[in-house]
This record gives structure tokens, C-alpha cells and sequence, in this order.
């Protein structure tokens, strides 16, 4: 058997082009071969090779896929190949393969569980192989139709009688191939070339053909098939215009639901309720925040779902104990519903009473049913096929609060993951490492039954992707070559935070991510996917470059983008700014600056702080020369004195011009916001204007070709085989390759009208919104549209007049009518979807909504000090029962035709 591909593309200087064949074995094994086409001009590339099978391993099929290669073997490029070419294997036939590359199609959403589920009666599957029947000389048509309604087939009509002679009536049938992929095999023995055709879509009940595709003839000019040949025309997406696909759902923690049933906190169960009032509103999307489990602690710090302690393990509070089981006990029972009620009446989630309530009735529950549980087939195949990260994930757990710290490398003989210790310690403390894998197990299958439950209600459930791991996780243990775990991550300084933020995540490794294929993050999504048909990649401009801050900062201003393109001392000055490394990379310190940021505590600072040097300046002293020596300095004092100087010497150490690059010697970053500090006032007005034509080019310019190459590389890998939708939070200081390589992967943005991506506007158009795009009026880490409308008269009163062109003054506290407008107005606006918060949704309705604003804030993105305890503050049942609310919302929906 011989494989002729041939394909056009144009290459650069130093790429080739390869095609990468799977043989898939009848045994089920797979060999893959990688194999470099050859081209005259760099355009037009050809391979012939021969398929040969052996009788041990009998090919049933292959598969394959185009990608570019550098010299150095590096994948450059590969085309869109969720929908996989596949064929079956016919050892007597040779296949002559005509190709043009796959970009990731225009309709790409169409392919992803979220359109799917969302469309009741597309189907869910993968491409199979079809058996086809082979003739002597056969054309092999192929072509996919993600436009498709239900009840609709797919024919084909062409010029020759052998394919319908253009009769309408006269079609060939096609057979669905899986995954919106139709083929044919004509005999064309006899037939002269060339043959044209197009592709017809056809009623199945009735079989009357509905619509021709748009466009001129298709044809297979130039390409004769010989005897034993089998010509492969594989025709891209068909050219018919779809429908388009448009959705409005809700944003909500998954532990700030409320039912009757839960255990003051959200849980699996209550999603499922949500699932039932998304429903009757008419949403089609129900997003969450981080379901992972971030138990450090079991304090109120763990509150906040974006500091997973692991990427697979879900949080055992989002457990519904009605449906893990009932305890023996009468009496027992009667007591925990007593606790519930207690836990339930509360305003808000307290993190700390509920897992002492929940604990104690898994374990005692685990007691009465573990052993019929864990005897389960059901759970040994859970176990089986997870326990590549759920036998790490119970060990750190266990030796966490064994050590009661979850800093491993406090862990004596465990402080670097070994497997066979891990395994050991698995045998030696079986019982308590079952109970946690009893736990995961119980999580695992309420959250797979909402899943499917929703899929069979036609509502998408949307997940949540943090952009950063733990340092003291479980990935961070066991493969701590994925991550810079020197470094810290956070954002830089924006409207919201005058020092930047500080997550305290380490950075990843790209360049050995990028080794294996991002096999890290493929496999993360794989797992994702057997929950959400959707995900949002939280903070995603981190995959072009992260804000990375070195260990022994404690705010964000000492960071500085990575990768990055520093600077060296001789580019600066070609800015025409003298560099003084002394100066502009130390501490600016002299008598002006200490009383300008200290005032009555001046000479106290001198005294105590400072080391005086020569021409009045000053340096730090040893023992507070960095932001986290001054921070353990005044740990635990809390008056106004101790604070005011403590935030002083922090400001002092950020008093710089210059970051140097940690890792090139001789390097340089300037200091982003250097220009509203100290340091800047002391440059002359000729260094100040340097010093801004150089911040300029480096912030907005220098670098964006650099991230936007990098990106689209990293987010092609990561993204390969999944098909859940992908869902950018795009937020902060964007640079200008971000839009354009989002929108090149079919990635949906985040818009958000209060924060418009166009320089000089206070507030964006909602009908400019790209289609590919979320439209949502706050996020978890915003004040909800009332709380906004209160705590931001000012905005609140140009909103009013400029973007609801109402006259008079606004409101001071924000009516549900206008409430209402401003949500129909999102409702109708282009983007693919609309997703907004609980909070919002219920501020058109003044029964309803909460009387305490306040308690809906979710987070202080600047408050390290937040706890996430927001719950709804009426029950689900109330809310289902709600019908002239739940009615007028899904009236909303249906006239914005979503």
C-alpha cells in the first residue's frame, strides 16, 4: 500500500513541512511515524511512502496531520486536527491524497461540547473509520458539516450521471463519519476527468434536498485515478451559512448556592438545582468558579478557590451528603440536620464550622459504608484510571497534616517526591489513604451526574482554569521542573491596585513544558472534560508573558514581564538616558525622600533603618533590605505608627529605575510605574523625557511580536484535543498581539463594558463586541453593578447620561428597572455569550435581590486578606418558585435570540 500526500503551503527559510501517520492497530496499539515532505519551491510539498503491516500487529486504520518543523526538529506549526483525517487501512489499494492545510475553522465553535450540548439532537462522538465499499478506481469524498440541523443528511450532486448528472433528485447519500464528518466512495471507472460536484444537504425523513452548497463547482481537475487507486478529496467544511449561535447564562461559586438541603456551603447537589433554574429562565450556560480542593490549612485561607493545592483533586466541601448516603443512626441523623439548619442559617459560607460538620459525617459515614463502597467496580475503575495524581495527591494530604505544614520541604524524607517512598507510605497507612480516595471518589461521581444531567437539559456547565499553581501543591512536589519555584507571579499595578498584586504563585517553566508538547496542560484539560462543555483561562495573558516577582518582594512594583527582551546599559543610553547602574538600580534614598515618605517619623527611620553614605544619600540596612525582611520585621503589629513606617520602607525599596534581570547578567527592566515615584523626580527634565521614550518602547512596543509568536505556540499545544469551548479572561494591560492571536485560535474574549479595551474611553459600546466573545457586566473580582453603581457615583452619573442616554441625575441606589435595561442591553448585544453574575441577574428584581449589597462582593482582588464567603442569600427552591421573575427572564432570552 502507497500513501501519495501532496499539499500546498508556503514556508519560510529553514521549515519543512511533515506529515505525522498513525497506524492504529486492530490490536489496538498505535505506531506513529513522522515523516519529512520534500518541495522544488517551498511551496508545493510531496511524500510517497508505503504502508506496510506486519502479521503480528494487523493495521486497522491511520490517521494523520501536517505540521512545520524547524531545523532543530522544534514544531513550529501544526493544523487544526480535532476532527482527525482518519481512513481505513486497504493493504491492496494505494492512496493518492490531495491536501490544503487546516486552519482552525471560522465555525470552530460549532465542533466543542458547550454548541453541542447546548443544540439538543447534534450528536456527541469521535470519527470512525468507515468501511466504504472500494472499487477499482474509487474517488474517496470526504467533507464536514458542522451546520447541520438536526433531522438533516448530507448528499452529494455532480456533472457526471454516475454522481447525479445535477439532478435533484438523483443525489448520493453520504455516511456520517462521526464528529460532523460525512464520506462517499464513487466508482469512477469510466468516468472522464474532470468531475464536478457540490454537496447537498437533504431532509432524512423525507428525503427532499434542502439547500445546494454556496459557491462555484467543486472539481477534481488534473489528478487521473489508475486501477488499484483510491483519490482522497477531502473537502474542508462545506460552504453553508450557519445559524448563529448565541447564549446568555449565570456566573456563580459553586459554594455560594443555597438549598434546604445543603450544609452551609454549596454543593454538588445544589449545582444540579442550578441546572433546573437555568432551565426554566432559558440559559443555556451555568459557569463556576475553581472546583479543585485548596485544603493548606483547613482555615479560612483556604477559602479562596484560586490556590488549588492540586489540579485534579476536587474540594470535599462541595460534597452533597443526601447524596452520598444517610448514616444508620436516627438519632445521628437528627443531629446533623439540626448542625445543617444551624449552617444554613447563616448569611455567608463559614469555611472552618462547615468542614467540621462535613468531616465529621464522612468519616463517620466512610465508617458505616466504605467497605461496600471501595468494593465497587465502579470504584476500582475510578481508582485505576486515576491514580497516576490521586496516589500523590492522598500522600500529600496525608503527610500534610501529619508535619501540619503543607510546605514539603519541611518534610524530612519526603520533601522530594519519591515514588517508591509515596507507595510505601500508601501500604503503611492503607486506611486513612482509601478514605481520601473514598472522598474523591464520591466528588468525582456527583460531579460527573450533574455533568451528564445538564448535557441532557441542554445546559453547558462552564469551568474555571487558574492561571497558576501552589508552591506548596501537589504538582509543585512531584514534577517541580514544570515550574520557577524561585520566582513568585501576580499582576502589575492597574486602577484597582496601586502596588500590583501578589499571588504568591511560583512561574511556569515554558521551555521544558514546551519539550513534551505541554503534556502537563493537555492532560489537565482531558480531565476537565469529563465535567465542562466551556472553560475560561483565568488571567490569559500570563500564556504571553506573566508578572514575575522575585522571592523576597511583597508587592508587585519589583517585578517584571516574563519572557521578556530586557535591556542592556548601551540600549538604554541609545534612549539617550546616561545609565548609572549604582543609581538607578539601588534605592534612591536621600533626606527629601525619607521626609516626603515618612514625615514625623523621619529621623526615627535614620536612626533605625538606614545606613547614611556619602553626598547625603542612604542605603538600607542589612537586616530590612527587602520587602520580606521588613515585613517580618513588623509581623504582628498592627498600630497606625508600625504600619505607616512599615509601608514607607516598602516604597523605599521599590524607589528604583532599573529591575535587573535575574537571569542575564548585565540585563535591565525598567520598573514599571517608576515614572509616579520618587526616584523619578530626582532625573532632570532631559532624563525624564529619556527615561519615557524608553518606558514606552519597552512597555508598548518592544516585545509584542516576541509574546505574540510565544503565545500562539504555547496556546495551539495546550489546546490540541480538547473540545471544550476555550474562554479568555483578557483583562489588564493588553498588549496588541493578544487580540489578534485569541481570534486566530477561535478563543471567545472577555468584554466588559465599565473596562474597555480602547485607549481614551471610559466605558466600550456594547454593539462593537466581537462576536467570539463573553459579555458579562462584572466578574468575582469586581463590586457587583449595584455595589459599583454605589461606591462610584461619579462613573455611575456618566454612565447614566453617555451609555443609557438618560438626562437628569442617576440614581444613588441603582433601581431594578434600570437594572433590567442595562441587562436587556448586554442580552442583545453581539458577543457569542452572555454570562452574568447571580449578584446582577437578581438586581432587576427588587423582591428579590439582597438587601445588603455589600455581602455580594466575592473578592478584594487587593485585600490578601479576603474571605470568600459570599452565598446567596434566598434558597433555590425560592428561586424556581420565582415563576414571574424566572418568566420574565426567559422572555429577555428568547426575544435577544439566545
Amino acid at each position: 500500500m502507497k500513501l501519495r500526500f501532496s499539499i500546498n503551503y508556503n514556508t519560510a527559510w529553514g521549515e519543512s513541512l511533515h506529515v505525522v501517520i498513525d497506524y492504529l492497530g486492530k490490536d489496538g496499539m498505535v505506531k506513529s511515524h513522522n515523516m519529512r515532505m520534500s518541495t522544488g519551491d517551498g511551496r508545493l510539498w510531496m511524500l510517497e511512502t508505503v504502508a506496510v503491516e506486519s502479521r503480528s500487529h494487523p493495521v486497522a486504520s491511520f490517521r494523520y496531520r501536517y505540521q512545520v518543523e524547524d531545523d532543530d526538529g522544534h514544531v513550529l506549526r501544526s493544523e487544526w486536527d480535532l476532527v482527525p483525517r482518519i481512513l481505513e487501512f486497504d493493504a491492496m489499494r494505494d492512496y493518492i491524497i490531495p491536501d490544503e492545510w487546516r486552519e482552525i475553522p471560522l465555525q470552530y465553535h460549532l465542533y466543542t461540547k458547550a454548541c453541542i450540548t447546548a443544540n439538543l439532537g447534534r450528536p456527541d462522538d469521535t470519527v470512525q473509520p468507515l468501511r466504504l465499499p472500494i472499487y477499482r478506481r474509487t474517488i474517496l469524498f470526504r467533507v464536514s458539516a458542522p451546520q447541520l440541523k438536526p433531522g438533516q443528511v448530507l448528499a452529494l450532486c455532480g456533472n457526471h450521471p454516475a454522481i447525479g448528472g445535477w439532478n435533484v433528485s438523483r443525489y448520493l447519500k453520504m455516511q456520517y463519519a462521526g464528529m460532523m464528518e460525512w464520506m462517499l466512495s464513487v466508482n469512477v471507472m469510466g468516468i472522464m476527468v474532470p468531475v464536478e460536484y457540490k454537496y447537498v444537504i437533504v431532509d432524512e425523513k423525507t428525503g427532499e434536498l434542502i439547500a445546494w452548497e454556496e459557491g462555484g463547482n467543486r472539481s477534481a481537475n488534473g489528478i487521473e485515478v489508475s486501477d488499484g487507486q483510491v483519490l482522497v478529496l477531502d473537502g474542508g467544511i462545506i460552504r453553508v451559512r450557519e445559524d448563529i449561535w448565541r447564549v446568555a447564562g449565570v456566573v456563580v461559586p459553586v459554594f455560594s448556592l443555597r438549598s434546604s438541603q445543603s450544609y452551609g456551603v454549596g454543593d454538588f447537589g445544589d449545582l444540579r438545582r442550578m441546572v433546573d433554574w437555568a432551565v426554566a429562565t432559558g440559559m443555556k450556560v451555568i459557569q463556576t468558579l475553581p472546583l479543585n480542593d485548596t485544603t493548606l490549612t483547613h482555615g479560612w485561607r483556604d477559602s479562596c478557590p484560586y490556590t488549588a493545592i492540586s489540579i485534579y483533586a476536587l474540594h470535599p466541601h462541595y460534597v452533597d451528603l443526601e447524596a452520598a448516603g444517610r448514616l444508620r443512626s436516627t438519632d445521628d441523623m437528627m443531629t446533623f440536620n439540626r448542625r445543617r439548619r444551624e449552617l444554613n442559617a447563616i448569611g455567608y459560607s463559614d469555611y472552618e464550622a462547615v468542614w467540621r460538620v462535613k468531616s465529621e459525617y464522612l468519616r463517620q459515614l466512610y465508617v458505616e459504608q466504605g467497605l461496600c463502597v471501595v468494593g465497587s467496580a465502579d470504584y476500582k475503575d475510578f481508582v485505576e484510571k486515576n491514580v497516576r495524581w490521586l496516589m500523590p495527591y492522598a500522600v500529600f494530604c496525608l503527610l500534610r497534616d501529619r508535619y501540619s505544614t503543607a510546605v514539603f520541604s519541611e518534610w524530612g524524607e519526603y520533601s522530594v517526591y519519591d515514588e517508591k517512598k509515596v507507595k510505601a507510605c500508601c501500604d503503611e497507612h492503607k486506611n486513612e489513604i482509601t478514605y481520601i480516595y473514598y472522598i474523591q471518589y464520591l466528588l468525582h461521581k456527583q460531579l460527573k451526574e450533574v455533568g451528564d444531567y445538564a448535557r441532557a437539559h441542554g445546559v453547558v456547565l462552564k469551568g474555571d482554569i487558574p492561571i497558576g499553581i501552589r508552591r506548596d501543591s501537589v504538582e509543585a512536589w512531584v514534577q517541580p521542573e514544570y515550574f520557577n519555584l524561585d520566582f513568585q507571579t501576580g499582576a502589575p499595578p492597574d486602577n484597582f491596585s496601586y502596588n500590583g498584586q501578589n499571588w504568591l504563585l511560583p512561574t511556569y517553566n515554558w521551555d521544558v513544558m514546551m519539550k513534551d508538547g505541554c503534556r502537563w496542560w493537555r492532560d489537565r484539560l482531558a480531565h476537565m472534560e469529563q465535567y465542562f462543555g466551556a472553560f475560561r483561562i483565568d488571567h490569559a495573558l500570563g500564556f504571553f508573558r506573566i508578572w514575575e516577582i522575585p522571592q523576597n518582594a511583597v508587592h508587585g512594583l519589583l517585578g517584571h514581564f516574563y519572557p521578556a527582551l530586557p535591556l542592556t546599559g548601551s540600549e538604554i543610553e541609545y534612549f539617550g538616558l546616561k545609565f548609572r547602574k549604582e543609581l538607578f538600580t539601588r534605592p534612591f534614598i536621600n533626606d527629601r525622600v525619607i521626609s516626603k515618605l515618612f514625615g514625623i517619623h523621619a529621623d526615627y527611620v535614620r536612626d533605625n533603618f538606614l545606613i547614611s553614605k556619602a553626598y547625603g544619600m542612604y542605603e538600607l540596612k542589612s537586616e530590612c533590605d527587602t520587602q520580606r525582611k521588613v515585613r517580618l520585621l513588623f509581623e504582628g503589629k498592627r498600630d497606625e505608627n508600625s504600619l505607616w513606617i512599615r509601608d514607607g520602607l516598602y516604597r523605599l525599596i521599590s524607589n528604583v529605575l532599573f529591575v535587573e534581570d535575574p537571569r542575564q547578567n548585565e540585563m535591565y527592566h525598567p520598573r514599571i510605574g517608576a515614572y509616579n515615584d520618587l526616584v523619578f523626580d530626582a532625573l532632570n527634565a532631559e532624563d525624564k523625557d529619556a527615561f519615557m521614550r524608553l518606558y514606552n518602547n519597552y512597555f508598548y512596543q518592544r516585545h509584542d511580536m516576541f509574546w505574540g509568536e510565544r503565545a500562539a505556540v504555547k496556546l495551539q499545544m495546550l489546546l490540541r484535543g480538547t473540545r471544550m469551548l476555550p474562554c479568555a479572561e483578557d483583562l489588564g494591560m493588553l498588549p496588541q498581539c493578544v487580540g489578534h492571536v485569541l481570534d486566530s485560535l477561535r478563543v471567545l474574549t472577555l468584554e466588559i463594558q465599565s473596562m474597555p479595551k480602547q485607549n481614551g474611553y471610559e466605558f466600550a459600546h456594547l454593539e462593537a463586541n466581537p462576536y467570539r466573545s463573553v459579555a458579562t457586566i462584572s466578574t468575582h473580582d469586581m463590586p457587583p453593578l449595584r455595589l459599583w453603581w454605589e461606591e462610584n457615583p461619579e462613573h455611575a452619573q456618566r454612565y447614566y447620561v453617555t451609555m443609557l442616554q438618560k438626562e437628569g441625575h442617576a440614581p444613588e441606589h441603582l433601581p431594578a428597572h434600570i437594572a433590567e435595561e442595562i441587562i436587556a442591553r448586554h442580552l442583545y448585544c453581539p458577543s457569542m455569550m452572555c454570562l452574568l453574575s447571580l449578584q446582577d441577574w437578581l438586581a432587576m428584581d427588587s423582591e428579590l435581590r439582597s438587601k445588603d449589597i455589600r455581602s455580594e462582593r466575592i473578592n478584594i482582588p487587593s485585600d490578601n486578606d479576603n474571605r470568600w464567603k459570599y452565598r446567596m442569600h434566598i434558597t433555590i427552591e425560592e428561586l424556581l418558585k420565582a415563576d414571574k421573575y424566572n418568566q420574565k427572564i426567559k422572555t429577555m432570552i428568547k426575544r435577544s435570540k439566545r
